[in-house]
């Protein structure tokens, strides 16, 4: 008859769920819970020609600066430049019987969000001001959205990555569990197929999904390219670490998937300084997140596209290199056959 668990074992167990819950609290909720804006660039566009109070008044912005907002005074040429390479998440305009506040569906939406209240609010101050010093009414706010994002536009990208990692993930994980069962060695052609064909599949999967969510959005071969340049490198990935780890590779891959979403659906400047650096500063999702979403949005220039580009190439190069390297393959473990039924005496 077998012996029952310890009790101090059970405890162990307990306690190393507790600590577990801990990690991932921190890990994934706390990234949302402790969402804040930590110096998120906007710009105050003027004119030229602009008259001295509103000069006046961008001036009296920029000095405004504080921890959650990060002012700079430009042009509205320049100033929508930067909001097209993303380099700021909003732009309030001032002009003569004017103000209006610019944002972009290119950027990535919590961002662009904070950044019209904030700029929608600064604005609404500003003519409530002008309306007092000259007596006339106060202009509305209007704002205007440049390269428009559907609801569609604005969680795709996003969604395009998880399937990328999850669904070349789970293929990967296949391939190792099968050739384990089966008593044979994973060669290097196995290997290899299984990324070429994986990344082919997962980006028809996911232009099968763009196109039912939204029709509008472009599938062009620069967008089609893009995700199979990201099912490529995280399967490359992946399968490098399953070659030189087994199926234990999973306790680092899996753990990915639930961390790297939470802090690629934000910005930096919206997350804690911790987090930004622990999390968000090496996470492959945003480089293929945030080139998805400028594909998709018509911002094929933005930096982030060639940015992406170079990050994942390079996850790609490398997880190949580590795949084709000459070596010894893991030996697949063994499968233990079931005991045989003893008859009971």
């Amino acid at each position: 008859m077998a012996g029952t668990s310890r009790r101090p074992t059970a405890v162990l167990a307990a306690l190393a769920g507790a600590v577990i819950a801990v990690v991932l609290g921190f890990l994934t909720v706390g990234v949302q819970a402790s969402v804040e804006p930590h110096g998120l660039p906007v710009a105050v566009a003027v004119p030229d020609n602009a008259p001295p109070q509103l000069r006046a008044a961008a001036a009296h912005l920029q000095d405004q600066s504080g921890e959650a907002l990060s002012w700079q005074v430009t042009s509205s040429a320049e100033a929508r430049r930067l909001l097209d390479d993303k380099d700021v998440y909003g732009v309030l305009e001032l002009a003569p019987g004017h103000i209006g506040v610019v944002v972009s569906g290119a950027v990535n939406p919590s961002g662009s969000q904070i950044a019209q209240q904030a700029l929608t609010g600064a604005g609404q101050a500003l003519a409530t001001a002008m309306s007092q010093a000259t007596g006339t009414p106060a202009a509305p706010v209007r704002v205007e959205t440049v390269h428009p994002a559907s609801a569609a536009g604005r969680t795709a990208p996003l969604a395009v990555s998880i399937l990328a990692w999850v669904g070349s993930l789970a293929a990967g994980a296949l391939l190792v569990v099968l050739a384990q069962r089966a008593g044979r060695r994973v060669g290097v052609g196995a290997r290899l197929t299984q990324v070429i064909v994986g990344a082919v599949l997962i980006t028809g999967v996911a232009a099968g999904f763009l196109a039912l969510w939204d029709s509008s959005l472009p599938l062009d071969w620069d967008v089609l390219g893009y995700i199979l340049l990201t099912a490529a490198a995280f399967a490359s990935v992946q399968t490098a670490l399953l070659r030189l780890l087994g199926i234990r590779a999973m306790a680092i891959l899996g753990p990915l998937y639930l961390l790297a979403p939470n802090v690629a659906g934000q910005v930096p400047e919206l997350l804690n300084p911790a987090y930004r650096v622990l999390l968000w500063s090496w996470t492959p999702f945003r480089f293929s997140t945030e080139g998805t979403r400028s594909l998709l949005q018509g911002t094929a220039d933005a930096p982030d596209v060639t940015t992406g580009v170079w990050v994942l190439g390079a996850m790609l190069v490398a997880g190949l290199v580590v795949i084709a390297w000459p070596g010894r393959e893991r030996e697949p473990a063994p499968v233990e056959a079931a005991p045989e039924l003893q008859p009971a005496r």
